[in-house]
């Protein structure tokens, strides 16, 4: 450390302009690192509370002078920018429009006059402008490098010479204007998709025309297109596609099945949930010896029906997952394949690609293939058939479910000592009438059965990762899709533990990824049924990184496992897809694809998996205001699941659905956010509303467009 930092450290409580001076001059010496706070104190030797806070203060000024970035809540680094800055343009009806840079710091507030009419999500060029005083940070659009959303689904409003969209998503301040030839057939009151075609320079309203009409608003068919339609996913699958699934034949030759192992004639076995009717997994269980078990992976051969660049492949790869809404599942591939040719239906001769294990009695690999192979199921449990016979030990197949079972208990035990983590959550479902609206709603907890299924899931997505990625260290592995998940940041992890000390609780947030796992699986044991449970494991799930796919395998922190990949659901995520013909491709001694192609193909499923979960999130969130659209007035028991600077979000004890309180409701003090302890503090009475605080509100309004429910404290 230079003579400067070290004279401007000396002092027990530092004067601000020497600090500021101190802070600068070290973060430009490491310009390319960020650190937090306690790493700058002891950088600059900075000790005591009175110091730390006077950093603290300084570090926050220097960033709204924007001379530091905080490029994370509590990091920060010397702010080196230039004057133009490409990223992401976000896009909000009240006209606060903003632009999230790619290097993640500071976001910058971009008017309406200077949006250069960019969409939600489109790469902009921006040019900061200068600061005025007191005033966020303004850029101005100087370039539309890319644009994502030109679509967009709202309600008509059709006048005399020509019709208006009103929408119902946050994104745009002012409706689409659409002239009377462009409305193809739609009347006032219709739910459309709408393209947006222009939007001249001086307009207030983007240009617009009608592309399809969805029906009549609050139809259950209507809002769950319009949910899809908002994400730009499909709800109809290309006819074309449908036509060539149409023609692939049935037929399996007996060339084909010489070709494979033949387990027709071992017990085999699905178990699936009960309204599923894609069955892309079945296990067989076969006796080698008095202590030694074959257990069968069989996974459906999706790609020897579905060849690369084909028409059904390339509409695949597109929708890259199927989508699962409250009532639906809009599949990736047409029913004839996910429904027909390649699930697993009992008694029907089936294609695979398998992983063949050889177990001892304690559930520990002996022994292990991949292999293709033909299967003939000879039943197709539900799990609650499965549990059943878990439970009460009688039923058809006993002996071999407790045994499959036996031996799944085992893997799952050695897998949380390894240090994989135990997040159990509990599914909303709904009970729907005919037309689907909700009768009722109900939460799906995992039991044995799903664990079953799910830790022999985990062994083959684990052995395949090993197979292709595990090599000697003199070799380099091919390149392979991985399922990966970062550690969680140090930085998340120390803000957890200071979080959870206030109710007793502590975590390690250094030592070996095991050690601290096992911590946080501790501390989500103790939590359960005390008031805080909910508040700490929504915490504590915040913490952890995203998973994703990617050639670059880090491994899979929330597993425990150094090579992790997704094998075992072809029929319903692309990446499966891929891992099969890589497989195929490598088992048969073919050299490595290249990579920066498949990273860019990994990168499109990991987008398009988020995407479907928020689909998937809109439609339970839709059905959980329609449930609740006749109980206005009602009181309930709930907990505060989230606060923002514009409310406070409440979850109902009894049934999950989830409301706000809007700032306004809170008129007895002015309150302010505090970010990093997850509460709303009151400026005078220093009230607060913190995450996880039980409540007690009435169910004040309802409004099923926007998916919107309004809570009042009872």
């Amino acid at each position: 450390m230079s003579k400067k930092v070290k004279a401007a450290s000396s002092a027990a409580k530092p004067r601000k302009k020497d600090l500021s001076a101190s802070i600068i001059h070290y973060l430009t010496e490491n310009s390319d690192k960020q650190f937090n706070y306690k790493q700058i104190a002891a950088a600059l030797g900075i000790k005591g509370e009175d110091g730390r806070r006077v950093l603290i203060k300084v570090l926050d000024k220097l960033r709204d002078d924007e001379l530091l970035l905080e490029t994370s809540i509590g990091r920060y680094k010397i702010n080196n920018r230039g004057l133009i800055l490409e990223g992401r343009f976000e896009r909000r009806s009240n006209g606060k429009n903003f632009f999230v840079p790619d290097d993640d710091a500071n976001i910058i507030y971009i008017p309406e006059r200077n949006s250069k009419h960019a969409m939600n999500g489109d790469r902009v060029r921006v040019q900061l402008l200068a600061k005025r005083k007191r005033a966020e940070t303004e850029g101005t659009v100087v370039e539309i490098l890319e644009h994502t959303q030109s679509r967009f689904v709202g309600v008509l409003e059709v006048q005399k010479h020509f019709a208006f969209l009103v929408m119902d998503n946050k994104y745009l301040a002012n409706d689409i204007f659409i002239p009377k030839e462009d409305l193809h057939g739609a009347v006032n009151g219709d739910k459309v998709v709408v393209e947006i075609v222009e939007w001249p320079e001086k307009a207030n309203n983007p240009v617009g025309k009608v592309i399809d009409i969805l029906g009549k608003p609050g139809d259950n068919n209507t809002e769950m297109h319009a949910i899809l339609a908002q994400y730009d996913l499909p709800y109809k699958y290309p006819e074309e596609a449908e036509k060539y699934a149409s023609k692939i034949s049935d037929k399996i030759d007996e060339q084909e099945i010489a070709k494979r192992e033949d387990f027709r004639n071992v017990f085999t076995i699905t178990i699936d949930p009960k309204d599923a009717k894609d069955f892309d997994d079945a296990l067989s269980l076969r006796k080698l010896s008095p202590t030694t078990w074959e257990v069968g992976v069989h996974i459906a051969d999706v790609t020897h029906y579905v060849k690369p660049g084909d028409l059904v492949d390339k509409e695949a790869e597109n929708r890259a997952t199927s989508i699962y809404l409250v009532d639906r599942t809009i599949p990736m591939l047409p029913e004839r394949l996910s429904n027909g040719l390649c699930s697993l239906r009992p008694q029907e001769e089936k294609l695979c690609f398998s992983v063949i294990f050889e177990l001892n009695e304690k559930a520990e690999i002996l022994n292990s293939r991949i292999v293709r192979t033909v299967i003939k199921s000879d039943r197709r449990f539900t799990y609650e058939d499965a549990q059943a016979v878990i439970e009460t030990g009688t039923g058809e197949f006993t002996n071999e479910i407790l045994q499959l079972n036996n031996l799944a208990k085992q893997l799952r035990e050695r897998r949380f000592a390894n240090g994989a983590i135990n997040f159990e959550r509990y599914e909303v479902k709904f009970n729907l009438d005919e037309k689907g609206k909700p009768l009722g709603v109900y939460f799906k907890e995992s039991k044995e059965a799903n664990h079953l299924i799910e830790e022999f899931m985990l062994l083959a997505n684990k052995a395949v990762a090993e197979a292709i990625g595990k090599v000697a260290k003199s070799k380099k592995p091919k390149t392979f899709v991985y399922r990966i998940h970062d550690v969680p940041d140090p930085e998340k992890l120390d803000t957890l533990n200071t979080f959870i000390l206030r109710f007793g609780h502590k975590i390690k947030t250094d030592g070996s990824k095991v050690d601290v796992a096992k911590s946080i699986n501790s501390l989500l044991d103790k939590v359960q049924g005390r008031p805080e449970e909910n508040l700490v494991e929504t915490i504590a799930i915040r913490t952890m990184s995203k998973a994703v796919y990617s050639t670059k395998n880090v491994g899979h922190y929330g597993l425990a496992f150094d090579y992790y990949t997704h094998f075992t659901s072809p029929i319903r995520r692309y990446p499966d897809m891929m891992v099969h013909r890589l497989l195929e491709r490598y088992l048969n001694g073919g050299r490595s694809v290249d990579q920066a192609s498949l990273e860019s193909e990994c990168k499109h499923c990991s987008e398009m998996e988020q995407v479907a979960a928020n689909a998937e999130r809109d439609s339970i969130k839709y059905k959980q205001v329609e449930f609740m659209a006749d109980k206005i007035g009602k009181v309930f028991d709930g907990v505060i699941s989230g606060v923002t600077e514009w409310g406070i979000y409440v979850e109902i004890n009894e049934n999950k659905c989830e409301g706000m309180i809007p700032i306004r409701e809170l008129d007895d003090d002015f309150y302010e956010l505090d970010e990093k302890n997850y509460r709303l503090v009151g400026r005078r009475r220093k009230r607060e509303y913190r995450l996880g605080q039980p409540v007690t509100i009435q169910v004040a309004r309802v409004n099923l467009e926007r998916k919107q429910l309004d809570f009042i404290f009872a």
